[in-house]
């Protein structure tokens, strides 16, 4: 580890706008506590931060979602991801908000530094503007279809069908989203970080001064952005929701997000030192300090170009490392919230950690699998088999065996007491495993010092693997059968004994960076106090006092069962096949009388579904995929729009019976209000099949 007098960690800031997923907490909260953890160990200054980043377009739209205010969402998910952090046992010094008074009064003060200073330019640019709702338009504000894939429901943003990166003039036939009518362009005003004018010293200081201690993912991206040219960046935009730009006649800009959210850092330091009575200018200003970004690929440039020539420009140090770590995928598809193909940090929280037989042991088992796979270099996988056989196979059968066999034979063959080690009798074996102790602790240093988090977790496990091998070749229970008459053979149990229960207390301090409760359980068992986990004391074999008492052994970790394993999968795929028929998005509406209150998505077991007569269909023009019907529902004739164009004919289909999803609210398609949705399923040879009743019944009828 380098002489640096205090380290400052950052992880990336989760947005506030719903529960996030274990690919999230792979990505870059997990390492970051690991290293955390490690640094502590080994008595170093560290400073831990993070926090919800609560502005941008996310949090109005899903307060959109939901019904309800940007605030309202901010409020409502801020504390939730907060625990579930700590329900996991991420342990940050502080985790801040950036809707906070002292978050806005940092980032306008940073803003208006760099503007005071002559960093920033102003630009006037044309950009998509709602004439119906009076407002410019942020990206994800605008849909169209896809111009890769034909996807009519891609953002401005990026199409989530195929994944391509877009920009609003890519869309075809572009939308508001708020009013469904097409934008307009506008002229409008902007500050921006022209990031041109510092190609050069980025260029030198990161593909020559940290080419070889910056991962290859990390210097491949920046290197593709420096080579493809540097352009001015806007650091504000047109929005109701974010930190207003500290301008006079500028009131209705805010700071973009990018810009605003790891400023964030600075602020929730300013924060922890104000509770502390600590100096932050220390901890941001001084070159002694070593300042670490963790985060997922996707926000490499911002950790690697953008944000170091802000902190340049405001006078603060630079990122000594950005430790990027790619993707998570999920059961052999890629993580996706919109389709609802996800593992929430929530739902493992409520189905293993809060049940009887889980507690804080079960967040030590997700963060061995995950830290196992985690993405360091290219994306993993999660699945819950791979999942089963870590925790069966290596954590139960490995780990937690030999510190049971341990426990369970000093009980039985050393009076529940540490027994002598006899240096005279020492032997081969017994020289191998003091060694292999020393080697472990050395091999778990060089791989976290450079963020190589797996292979420092399978040093501790080989290590547990070892004592297992060391205490079947040395037998003790069959040597114990010779005490009658050898009685010096207790020697021998004593020294094997020994050396595992010696090994058991180094398992410990090992494993404690990544298992944290794992390592206090032991403690416990050991009759230590958690000081014994200082790094320090790692390697060593005197850790144990001859003669101490022992608590008897606690199985630290329970196996779990095929039972389980399906559970999970069944109900990954249930919530697939839920978010496929609820991929129509909508808008609030009032409630239809006599028929179930309007839903949201998250609601959807308050489906109510009705039957109705096809009675006119026709196609939308320049729409492949859509056609126009017209549905008898007994009290009324509904309007409704179907992707069903590549399927049916318009006329093959009218007087079919079908059933409507009749409490969802309406929203404009194509500039065609529809309301409702009809069910489809699709047989083995992928064509739509309609969902309809065996006989035919009166239309409005319910289906239950």
């Amino acid at each position: 580890m380098s002489s640096a007098k205090r380290y400052m960690i950052t992880a990336a800031l989760p947005y506030a706008n719903g529960l996030k997923h274990i690919g999230h907490l792979a990505g870059a909260y997990l390492p970051a506590d690991i290293f955390v953890r490690y640094l502590k160990a080994q008595g170093k200054d560290v400073v831990f931060v993070c926090g919800s980043d609560e502005h941008g377009t996310a949090i109005p739209i899903q307060a959109k979602k939901e019904g309800t205010t940007p605030q309202a969402i901010i409020d409502k998910y801020h504390p939730i991801i907060k625990q579930n952090f700590e329900d996991l046992s991420i342990q940050f010094d502080i985790y801040h908000r950036t809707s906070s008074p002292l978050h806005h009064k940092t980032a306008q003060e940073f803003f208006t530094k760099l503007n005071d200073n002559g960093d920033l330019e102003i630009k006037e640019s044309e950009q998509f503007y709602d004439e119906e709702a009076q407002t410019f338009l942020a990206d994800r504000y605008i849909k169209g279809t896809c111009p890769n894939c034909g996807f009519d429901g891609a953002y401005g943003d990026q199409c989530e069908k195929c994944g391509t990166s877009l920009s609003p003039e890519m869309l075809i036939n572009p939308v508001s989203t708020l009013s469904g009518k097409a934008p307009v362009k506008r002229l409008t005003k902007h500050w921006y970080l022209p990031l041109d004018r510092h190609e050069e010293w980025l260029r030198k200081w990161i593909l020559e001064d940290h080419k070889n201690d910056w991962k290859t993912n990390v210097l491949g991206q920046c290197k593709s952005w420096l080579d493809g040219g540097l352009q001015p960046r806007a650091v504000t935009r047109d929005l109701d929701w974010g930190i207003r730009v500290p301008i006079a006649g500028a009131e209705s800009k805010v700071l973009y997000v990018w810009f605003d959210a790891p400023i964030g850092y600075i602020s929730a330091t300013k924060q922890f030192c104000l509770d502390n009575n600590l100096d932050y200018n220390v901890l941001w200003g001084d070159k002694d300090t070593k300042l670490i970004h963790f985060i997922g690929k996707d926000n490499i440039v911002f950790h690697c170009i953008i944000f170091p020539v802000m902190l340049k420009l405001h006078g603060n140090i630079l990122p000594d490392n950005v430790p990027a770590n790619e993707f998570v995928n999920l059961e052999g598809d890629k993580m996706s919230t919109s389709r609802n193909w996800k593992l929430e940090m929530q739902d493992y929280i409520d189905d293993f950690i809060k049940k009887e037989n889980g507690g804080p042991q079960m967040a030590d088992v997700l963060r061995y699998y995950l830290t196992t796979i985690l993405p360091e270099n290219k994306d993993s996988e999660f699945t819950w088999k791979g999942f089963q056989d870590a925790n069966n196979s290596e954590l139960v059968s490995i780990f937690g065996n030999f510190v049971n066999r341990s426990f369970v034979l000093m009980h039985k063959l050393c009076n529940g007491k540490v027994p002598p080690l006899h240096a005279a009798l020492l032997d081969e074996k017994d020289e191998t495993l003091i060694a292999d102790i020393e080697n472990t602790k050395i091999a778990i240093e060089k791989n976290l010092e450079n963020y190589k988090f797996r292979d420092a977790l399978f040093e501790v496990i080989d290590l547990a693997r070892k004592g297992n091998k060391y205490m079947q070749e040395k037998e003790p229970w069959i040597v114990a059968k010779t005490l009658e008459e050898n009685p010096q053979n207790q020697q021998l149990i004593d020294n094997c004994l020994h050396l595992c229960l010696q090994l058991c207390a180094n398992l410990a301090i090992f494993i404690n960076p990544f298992l944290p409760n794992t390592a206090r359980k032991l403690c416990r068992m050991m009759k230590v106090v958690d000081k014994m986990l200082e790094w320090k004391n790692g390697g060593r074999i005197k850790l144990l006092s001859v003669g101490y008492s022992l608590n008897p052994p606690e199985l630290l970790f329970r196996k779990i069962e095929d039972e389980e394993i399906s559970y999970q999968i069944e109900k990954l795929k249930a919530g697939l096949v839920k978010a496929d028929a609820a991929s129509v998005s909508i808008e609030a509406k009032p409630e239809v009388a006599n028929r179930k209150a309007q839903i949201q998505f998250d609601d959807f077991a308050k489906i109510d579904l009705r039957v109705g007569t096809i009675i006119e269909a026709e196609k939308i023009p320049k729409a492949d995929k859509l056609l126009k019907l017209q549905i008898d529902m007994g009290d009324e004739v509904r309007t409704i729009c179907s992707g069903i164009a590549m399927h049916f004919s318009p006329e093959e289909i009218v007087g079919k019976q079908v059933t409507v999803v009749a409490n969802l609210a309406p929203r404009k398609m194509r500039g065609i209000e529809s309301n409702g949705m009809i069910l489809m399923a699709e047989n083995t040879e992928g064509k739509l099949v309609f969902v309809n009743p065996d006989n035919k019944v009166e239309n409005g009828s319910g289906v239950s």
